[in-house]
């Protein structure tokens, strides 16, 4: 395994680039668990952007922790576009961050409410609106898990530089 903290990590990029505008970071987490969060903390400086994070592993605790609309989890579920998008503003709003990340899908080794694993949405909320991507990631939970916090990494850094 590779260093997490070597000077080309992506999230050490994203720590640099958020200090650089003054902005912050919110996560709101479901199978990641918290990774997300965690890998940005594990950069030097992350104090400066990282607000904090919501781990919403349990259906329940998107609505309550992460303000995901009850309807949404009930007509779309917990693992779909509508709940991610939803996932990264809660994250935004109760965090009073300026940036927000939603994660949510399936990390296996079964299948969830009819998604198969690897089904993941990703959620990013700004200044600038809510984009959702949706992945197909391949792997046992660990390598969908730290993909799905790679994407997301990825993705945030690709917003900053438009």
């Amino acid at each position: 395994m590779t260093d997490p903290l070597t000077a080309e990590t992506p999230a050490r990029e994203l720590v640099e680039a958020l200090a650089r505008r003054g902005q912050t970071l919110a996560t709101a987490e479901s199978l990641t668990a918290g990774l997300l969060a965690a890998t940005v903390a594990g950069v030097p400086g992350a104090s400066a952007v990282l607000r904090g994070g919501l781990i919403v592993y349990a259906t329940d605790l998107k609505g309550t922790l992460a303000g995901v609309d009850p309807g949404v989890l009930a007509s779309d579920g917990p693992v779909a576009p509508t709940t991610a998008a939803q996932l990264a503003e809660g994250a935004r709003d109760r965090c009073a961050a300026d940036w927000g990340l939603g994660l949510t899908g399936v990390a296996g080794p079964d299948p969830q409410d009819g998604h198969a694993p690897g089904t993941v949405f990703l959620g990013v909320s700004g200044p600038d609106g809510t984009e959702v991507t949706a992945l197909q990631l391949a792997g046992g939970r660990w390598e969908i898990r730290f993909g799905s916090v790679g994407v997301a990494v990825s993705s945030l850094l690709d917003r900053l530089a438009r």
